[in-house]
């Protein structure tokens, strides 16, 4: 069975989800309940880099699909 992917593709799309992942779970706390409040919430690592690396993720997977390696 022949893929269109190469190798290359395969192992950079696997580091881009880690990435996505990693976006993701720096984006998890504590939430806030009806009675209490967390700031937390609002922190800088939930609100701010957390999405940030989850975009980067998502943009350098487009390239990681699309890179096509050179014929020898």
């Amino acid at each position: 069975m022949k893929f269109n992917l190469s190798k290359f593709n395969a192992i950079a799309i696997a580091v881009c989800v880690l990435i996505i992942i990693v976006g993701f779970i720096l984006m998890i706390g504590e939430p806030s309940g009806p009675t209490e409040f967390n700031e937390d919430i609002f922190s800088t690592r939930r609100i701010t880099v957390g999405p940030m690396i989850a975009l980067l993720g998502f943009v350098l997977i487009i390239p990681a699909i699309l890179y096509k390696p050179r014929k020898k």
